[in-house]
């Protein structure tokens, strides 16, 4: 795949993606008890929480096209 299409079907995938896990973290916070050191603790993990997937979606657009065939050896 060209690596202009892996970004853009990459960057099209990350934003909808992001958009839907902030929602869901921040629904999901109104649930946590309101005791302000577990509230804390909860968003803290909830916005680091987010870059390990995004970090292995960055990986994949961003990796060198496997080329078809070798290239030739030079001597």
């Amino acid at each position: 795949m060209p690596p202009r299409v892996k970004k853009l079907l990459g960057f099209a995938l990350l934003l909808p993606a992001l958009g839907l896990y902030f929602f869901a973290a921040a629904a999901l916070g109104e649930r946590v008890p309101d005791f302000q050191l577990l509230k804390a603790s909860y968003f803290l993990v909830a916005g680091i929480a987010w870059a390990f997937p995004a970090k292995y979606l960055m990986v994949w657009m961003n990796a060198e096209p496997r080329s078809a065939k070798p290239a030739p050896e030079q001597d």
